[in-house]
């Protein structure tokens, strides 16, 4: 009588070790279709080969074996889904911030590729819509997300006066958690919801613009900071953004443009600081 495919003849059919077969077996994921009492041999079916196939797959992205079992036993698709789903999320988020790091990790170790052009500039006071609030670190883009999506709903049709921007305190950074504040320069800036107007004071700042997506906006910051300290400029208040170009405006990363203006105070500059440094 046939009794089914070996587990040899399964595990090359599933490119899986007779071992891993095994330990499937004995964890409950894959139980073979049947087992011969006298021998022990184990024997499966090819309806048995996609489960195989998940099982691998599930495994190779780090999903544990408790995991991979309830994804198994879900017989609602949707279920189903939704649990593979969050795994796939979190390796989604991974990968990210692995691909964020590598990116950060060449611009540190390739520091004279690109010329550091810093600004010295007097920015005059003046009324924005904004949303403020005391965030942690971790949370803040998604916080930032919420904001600007309010923001921009509460000043839609109203003229605007330019860019976005936001202001971050020291302490986010230092202390990973701080004041923050995201802001739209329009006319007659509205009370909504979360959004009020507010009045930010003039400030001297020390500006550089970052290119591309933020997954390496942290050495640019580095650069800056150090640009400040060797010109013995004294750091102080929140750390100015302007987003001059994002994803509003191009879904082509390269093409984003991150205005940083950390807080200084100068007396007197020379002429040419004035108008433009380079480090």
């Amino acid at each position: 009588m046939f009794r089914g495919l070996t587990i040899g003849d399964f595990a090359q059919l599933t490119h899986l070790s007779v071992r891993t077969l095994r330990r499937y077996h004995e964890s409950g994921l894959l139980e073979p279709a049947s087992v011969d009492p006298a021998s022990g041999y184990r024997y499966y079916t090819v309806d048995q080969i996609p489960t195989a196939q998940v099982i691998h797959r599930l495994r190779e992205l780090d999903v544990p074996l408790a995991d991979v079992a309830k994804i198994l036993a879900t017989e609602d698709a949707a279920e189903r889904a939704d649990l593979a789903g969050g795994h796939l999320r979190r390796l989604e988020a991974e990968l990210e911030r692995t691909r964020a790091a590598v990116v950060s990790l060449r611009r540190l170790l390739r520091p004279g590729d690109d010329e550091l052009h810093v600004e010295l500039r007097s920015v005059p006071a003046k009324t924005v819509a904004a949303v403020e609030g005391v965030v942690d670190h971790d949370d803040v883009l998604d916080w930032y997300a919420e904001a600007m999506a309010e923001l921009d709903a509460a000043v839609a049709g109203l003229p605007s006066l330019g860019p976005p921007g936001g202001r971050y305190a020291n302490e986010l950074f230092t202390g990973g958690r701080g004041a923050v504040l995201v802001h739209r320069p329009v006319g007659d800036p509205p009370s909504r919801g979360r959004v009020r107007p507010v009045h930010l004071p003039a400030a001297e700042l020390a500006v550089v613009v970052h290119p591309g997506p933020h997954d390496d906006i942290d050495v640019t910051y580095g650069r800056l900071g150090a640009w400040v300290v060797e010109h013995a400029l004294t750091v102080a208040g929140p750390v100015h953004e302007t987003y001059l170009a994002g994803p509003r405006d191009d879904p082509d990363p390269a093409t984003w443009r991150t205005e940083i203006g950390w807080p200084v105070f100068r007396l007197s500059p020379p002429p040419q600081a004035m108008s433009k440094a380079r480090c």
